[in-house]
C-alpha cells in the first residue's frame, strides 16, 4: 500500500502534543477494517500517576487494541488524539517502534530501577499487530540486557509463547511475572466481552506451558463485571482450573467504568443484557469505581478463593541477578549461568500450544 498520512486529522492545524503526533503517523498497513501507523514515541517508560496500581511505572508498546474489549477502560487514550468514536481505539492502531530504544536509554538513566514497571497496562502487547511490529518482543530483548529489575506483562493472547525463550531469560535475571487476564471461562460470555481476544482455555493452556518453564504465572480476574462473570461458582471454577494450570496467584479489579468507556459499554448492555443497564447506571452514577457492599463482597471472595486454591501470590525465591543488580552484563556479551548455557537457552520443559 506504501505509506498515506492519517489525512481526517492532518489538516488539524490546531493539534498538538500526541493528536499533531498521531495525525502526521503514516499509515503503515490497513487489513479486516483496523489500520496501523507508526507513532513517534516521546518515552516508553511513563510514570504510574494514580496511586491505586501496585507498579510505578507503565509501558505500552501500542496506542489501542484490536481486541475490542467492550469494557476497556483505555478507550479515553484515543480522545487525547482527538478521536472521539469509541471504535477508533479497536480501528487504529498505533505502534511505537522506536520505544525499545527509548526503553533501553531510559533504563540505563534510571536512578531507581528497583520500582516496579508494568508492561501492558492499557493496551495487550502481544494482540495482533505484533505479529507485524515485534515492539514487544524488542522490548523483551532490551530487558535482557539488564538485571535486577521487577517487572511483569499482563496479556490475553496466546502470541506471548511466540517469545518462550526471551520470558525464560528475563525470568533468570530478574523479579519477573506474566498475568494471564481470563475474566470468565464461559466460552460465548467471552466472545461477547471480548470479541477478538483468544477464548480462555487456550489462555489456560499459556499459563500451564509457562508455569512448565518456570515462569512466575498467574491469573487476573479483570474486570470483574457486575451480573456478569461475579458469581460465586463460577469465580470459584475459574480459580480452580487456574490453580490447576500452574498459576502462583489470582488478582481481580472490579470494573472501571468512565464516561468514555461507559459511552461504550452501555450500547453493549442494551443490546446484549439489557436487564442490566438499570443496576449499572445506579452503581456507576456517582463514581467510575465502585465502592462499599459489592466491593467489599467481592474482595471477600476473592480472598476466600486464594486461600482455598493456593493462589496467594508469594514471590519466591528472588532471582541472584535481582539480588545483585552489579550482576548486569550486557546482552551482546551473551551472559551464561554457571551451567555455561545462555540465558535464552535455559528454559525447561518448555512447550507451545
Amino acid at each position: 500500500m506504501g505509506c498515506t498520512l492519517h489525512r481526517e486529522l492532518i489538516d488539524k492545524s490546531s493539534l498538538v502534543g500526541i493528536a499533531r503526533l498521531a495525525a502526521l503517523s503514516p499509515l503503515v498497513r490497513e487489513r479486516a477494517e483496523v489500520e496501523y501507523y507508526h507513532l513517534a514515541a516521546r518515552s516508553a517508560l511513563n510514570r504510574e500517576s494514580s496511586g491505586r496500581m501496585p507498579f510505578a511505572w507503565t509501558i505500552n508498546p501500542y496506542r489501542g487494541c484490536e481486541f475490542g474489549c467492550h469494557y476497556c477502560y483505555a478507550r479515553y487514550t484515543h480522545e487525547f488524539m482527538e478521536m472521539w468514536d469509541g471504535r477508533d481505539f479497536e480501528r487504529k492502531i498505533y505502534a511505537k517502534v522506536d520505544a525499545p530504544g527509548l526503553l533501553r536509554a531510559e533504563l540505563r538513566a534510571a536512578r531507581d530501577r528497583g520500582l516496579p514497571m508494568a508492561l501492558g497496562t492499557a493496551t495487550d502487547p502481544y494482540q495482533p499487530a505484533e505479529k507485524q511490529f515485534q515492539i514487544t518482543r524488542r522490548m523483551l530483548e532490551v530487558f535482557a540486557e539488564f538485571a535486577g529489575l521487577d517487572f511483569s506483562v499482563t496479556t490475553k493472547s496466546v502470541l506471548i509463547l511466540r517469545d518462550l525463550d526471551l520470558l525464560c531469560a528475563v525470568s533468570l535475571r530478574h523479579r519477573f511475572s506474566v498475568h494471564m487476564t481470563v475474566t470468565t471461562l464461559d466460552e460465548r460470555l467471552a466472545r461477547l466481552l471480548e470479541p477478538k481476544a483468544p477464548a480462555p482455555a487456550k489462555r489456560l493452556e499459556v499459563v500451564r506451558v509457562l508455569a512448565g518453564a518456570g515462569i512466575r504465572v498467574g491469573v487476573n480476574v479483570m474486570p470483574i463485571l457486575p451480573g456478569l462473570n461475579d458469581a460465586p461458582r463460577a469465580l470459584d471454577r475459574l480459580a480452580a482450573q487456574a490453580a490447576g494450570a500452574g498459576a502462583s496467584f489470582l488478582y481481580e479489579n472490579l470494573l472501571f467504568l468512565q464516561p468514555s468507556a461507559m459511552r461504550h459499554f452501555l450500547p453493549f448492555l442494551e443490546k446484549e443484557f439489557p436487564q442490566l443497564v438499570k443496576r449499572y447506571l445506579k452503581l456507576y452514577a456517582r463514581s467510575a469505581y465502585l465502592r462499599g457492599e459489592y466491593q467489599e463482597n467481592m474482595t471477600k471472595l476473592l480472598a476466600e478463593l486464594r486461600a482455598r486454591y493456593g493462589l496467594e501470590g508469594t514471590r519466591g525465591e528472588v532471582p541472584a541477578a535481582a539480588r545483585h543488580p552489579q550482576m548486569a552484563l550486557p546482552f551482546e556479551a551473551s551472559p551464561t549461568q554457571a551451567d555455561g548455557r545462555s540465558p535464552l537457552t535455559a528454559c525447561h520443559n518448555s512447550g507451545s500450544v
